[in-house]
C-alpha cells in the first residue's frame, strides 16, 4: 500500500515553494584600484539602490529577482560599482489576492541574506572592508509602491 500524503504530496500544497535560486548577472569594477587604498582611511559614501522584479513563468510559478546597483565612492573618486541580480523560481499557493504580496515580500526577504552574503563577500574579496547591508523592509516598499500606483491611477 502506498502512502499518498508523503512529503512529495505536502510540498504541493505548500504556500510557497522555491524550486531553485541563482545570480542572474554580476559586476563588479574598482577603476581606482591600487591607487584607492591608500585613501580606504575615510569613509567611503555608498549609495544602495535595490528593484524587485518579477515575472510570471505560468500559472502561479514566478521568477522573482532581487537587483541591486551599488556604488562607493571616497570623496569624487569611484570606490567600486557592483550590480548583483539574483533569482529564484517559486510556486505560489494561496489565494488570488494574496500572491501579489506573497512574491513582492516573502520571496524577497527570503532571498535578502543570500545577496548580502554575496554583496559582503565581493567586496571583501576586492580587497574593501566588506559592504554589510541593512536589512531592507519589504513590507513598506511595498505598500509605498501600492500607494504610488494609486496616485498614478487617479
Amino acid at each position: 500500500m502506498t502512502d499518498h500524503t508523503s512529503g512529495d504530496a505536502d510540498m504541493t500544497n505548500a504556500p510557497l515553494i522555491i524550486h531553485g535560486q541563482y545570480v542572474k548577472d554580476l559586476s563588479f569594477e574598482a577603476p581606482n584600484v591600487p591607487a584607492i587604498f591608500q585613501e580606504l582611511q575615510e569613509s567611503p559614501t555608498v549609495s544602495i539602490h535595490v528593484d524587485i522584479d518579477t515575472r510570471e513563468l505560468e500559472h502561479n510559478m514566478f521568477e522573482v529577482a532581487l537587483s541591486y546597483q551599488i556604488k562607493s565612492m571616497i570623496e569624487d573618486k569611484v570606490a567600486f560599482i557592483l550590480e548583483l541580480i539574483y533569482a529564484a523560481v517559486v510556486s505560489v499557493n494561496v489565494p488570488q489576492e494574496h500572491v501579489q504580496p506573497m512574491v513582492m515580500i516573502e520571496v524577497p526577504r527570503l532571498l535578502f541574506p543570500f545577496t548580502r552574503s554575496i554583496v559582503a563577500e565581493i567586496s571583501r574579496d576586492s580587497g574593501f572592508p566588506p559592504l554589510i547591508m541593512a536589512p531592507i523592509d519589504f513590507v513598506s516598499r511595498y505598500s509605498q509602491q501600492l500607494e504610488e500606483r494609486k496616485h498614478v491611477a487617479a
